[in-house]
């Protein structure tokens, strides 16, 4: 299993062929990385941002208490997160 420094320094790189492989790598990490990947997602953009997300959402309700606490902290990620909790809540946007 790969380190999540080691994964973070991929995922600056990464491209649409191995995305999936480096999410599965993240998820196979488990909970414990869901404080850093919120605090990515706040600041990455396009294919990594998706992958960052993504496993985020396949992390499940681990990730709602730091998703919500982020959004109350940033105001421009309040609706990023608020769609990720209910991706992952199952639940549909008002």
């Amino acid at each position: 299993m790969q380190t999540l420094e080691k994964i973070s320094s991929v995922l600056e790189k990464v491209d649409n062929t191995n995305k999936n492989i480096i999410e599965n790598d993240l998820v196979s990490i488990g909970s414990s990385v869901v404080p850093e990947l919120v605090k990515e997602l706040q600041v990455v953009r396009g294919i990594k941002r998706g992958v960052v997300a993504m496993t985020l959402i396949r992390l499940g309700d681990a990730s709602v208490e730091y998703l919500k606490k982020a959004a109350a902290e940033n105001k421009d990620f309040e609706w990023v997160a608020q769609y990720l909790i209910r991706e992952i809540k199952g639940t549909v946007a008002a």
